[in-house]
C-alpha cells in the first residue's frame, strides 16, 4: 500500500507541475491590435434578482470601446424583478445605447438563464452573439478582443478565462482559489491533450449562424452545464468552405478559441452553505456530462496522495519528503496561478487554503457520486445522464444570510 499511495504522490506531482507548465506559457491578458475588425455584436444578458454588484457589473458592459455596432439585450421573467429596476436607470443614464430590457414570461425548459436566452435570441440583430452571466464586469477593451478570433478560419466560438473578483468570506476564498488557481490552469492542461471542446459559461461569444444550426439556444434548455453543451455542439458541426470564412476546408469541424483578456465575476458575500451546494452542483454536473475525465480527476489530487502515504507509514522518511515537496510544490503552483491571473498578489494571506481546498475536493469527488440531487436558483433538481435536469417538486427556501 505505502508503495501504491507513492506512485500515486508522484503521478499527481507530474501532473501539477505540468498543469502549472502550461499556465505560465499562456500568454495570458496579451491583447491584439484590432485592426478594424469589429463586426456587429448582440449581447444577451440573462438577469434574476440583483446584489450590491450587480449595476456596477451591468455598467461596465455599456461603457466599452469597441468600433462596431452593439445590441444589448436584458431579459427578465418578471417585470417586478429588482433586476428590471437596475436596467431602468441604466438606461436613463445611457440613452445613446441601444439597450432594451425584455420580459421573458415563457418558461421553456428547467433551465431558466437559457429559457431567457431562447426568449432574446429572435430579436437579436446582428451576427455574433455574446452571452454574459449577470455577475461579469469586463475592462473597457474587452469586445475588441473577445471578437479578434472570429478573424481566423473555422473559429465558431470565443470565450475567455474569467476571476472570482471580490472574495469576502473564508468559503468564498476557498473557491476563489479553485477558480484563480486550479481551474484556467487545469483547462489548459485538458486543451494540450485535444481540441477544446466546451465553452466558460462567464462569457460565450458565437456566430449566429452556427448557433441556429445547432437548434439555437432553445435546443439547451434542459441542461444545466449550457456552457459545456454549446461548446460540444458547437465543435460538432462542420463549417461549408465560402468566401465569407477564407481558409476554411469544408469537412473540418468549428473550433473553439480562448480570449487571453480575463473578465471579473463580482459577487456579494457568501457563507459556507451556499458555497458548498454551489461545488455539489457543478461537480453532479461534471460527473454526468464527463463521468470518464471525472472519475480519473482524483488521481491528480497533489494533497490527498502524500498525506495518505504518511498516514500509512508515519515512520517513513520517504513518505514525509513527499508531502512536504507536494505541499511545497502546491502552495508555489496556486500563489503564482492566482497572482498571474488576478495580477495581483493581495490575497497571498489565503494560498493556505489550497491544500485544505485539495482534502474537501476529495470530499467532493466522493459526494458526487452519492446522489443526483442538486440545488439551483432556490429550486431542486435531479440530473440525469448527459446532464440533463429533472425538476422536482418543491421549492428550497434559504435564509437570506446564506
Amino acid at each position: 500500500m505505502s508503495w501504491i499511495l507513492a506512485v500515486l504522490t508522484g503521478l499527481a506531482l507530474g501532473l501539477l507541475l505540468w498543469q502549472w507548465f502550461e499556465a505560465i506559457r499562456f500568454p495570458l491578458h496579451r491583447r491584439k491590435v484590432a485592426a478594424g475588425f469589429a463586426p456587429g455584436l448582440t449581447l444577451l444578458k440573462p438577469l434574476k434578482g440583483a446584489d450590491s454588484e450587480t449595476e456596477a457589473c451591468l455598467r461596465s458592459w455599456l461603457t466599452l470601446d469597441y468600433a462596431g455596432p452593439v445590441q444589448v439585450l436584458f431579459g427578465v421573467a418578471d417585470a417586478e424583478d429588482p433586476a428590471a429596476a437596475v436596467v431602468r436607470r441604466l438606461q436613463t443614464e445611457f440613452p445613446q445605447a441601444d439597450v432594451e430590457l425584455v420580459v421573458c414570461t415563457g418558461r421553456l425548459g428547467p433551465n431558466s438563464k437559457v429559457s431567457k436566452l431562447a426568449q432574446l435570441e429572435p430579436r437579436a440583430r446582428h451576427t455574433v452573439l455574446v452571452v454574459s452571466d449577470a455577475d461579469v464586469a469586463v475592462p473597457p477593451d474587452f469586445l475588441a478582443q473577445l471578437v479578434q478570433p472570429f478573424g481566423e478560419a473555422g473559429v465558431g466560438l470565443v470565450t475567455p478565462f474569467y476571476q472570482l473578483a471580490t472574495p469576502a468570506t473564508a468559503a468564498m476564498h476557498w473557491e476563489a482559489l479553485a477558480v484563480n488557481a486550479d481551474f484556467w490552469s487545469s483547462v489548459l492542461q485538458a486543451v494540450r491533450l485535444g481540441p477544446m471542446r466546451f465553452a466558460l459559461g462567464a462569457v460565450m461569444a458565437v456566430r449566429r449562424e452556427v448557433l441556429q444550426a445547432i437548434g439555437g439556444f432553445g435546443s439547451l434548455v434542459h441542461y444545466l452545464a449550457d456552457d459545456f453543451e454549446l461548446g460540444q455542439r458547437v465543435t460538432g458541426r462542420r463549417p461549408t468552405a465560402s468566401p465569407a470564412e477564407p481558409g476554411v476546408v469544408e469537412g473540418d469541424r468549428y473550433r473553439i478559441a480562448v480570449c487571453p483578456v480575463v473578465v471579473a465575476c463580482r459577487e456579494s458575500p457568501r457563507g459556507w452553505g451556499a458555497i458548498w451546494r454551489h461545488q455539489v452542483r457543478w461537480a453532479r454536473t461534471i460527473r454526468h456530462c464527463q463521468p470518464g475525465p471525472y472519475a480519473l480527476s482524483v488521481l491528480s489530487n497533489p494533497t490527498l496522495w502524500p498525506v495518505l502515504g504518511v498516514l500509512a507509514a508515519p515512520a517513513s522518511v520517504l513518505a514525509w519528503t513527499g508531502l512536504a515537496v507536494c505541499l511545497g510544490t502546491r502552495l508555489g503552483m496556486a500563489a503564482h496561478c492566482q497572482a498571474r491571473l488576478r495580477r495581483s498578489w493581495a490575497h497571498l494571506r489565503w494560498v493556505w487554503l489550497a491544500p485544505v481546498k485539495d482534502l474537501l475536493g476529495a470530499v467532493l469527488w466522493a459526494w458526487a457520486f452519492l446522489g443526483q440531487t442538486i440545488e439551483w436558483r432556490g429550486e431542486r433538481y435531479r440530473v440525469r445522464r448527459g446532464g440533463r435536469l429533472e425538476p422536482l417538486v418543491g421549492r428550497v427556501e434559504r435564509v437570506p444570510a446564506d
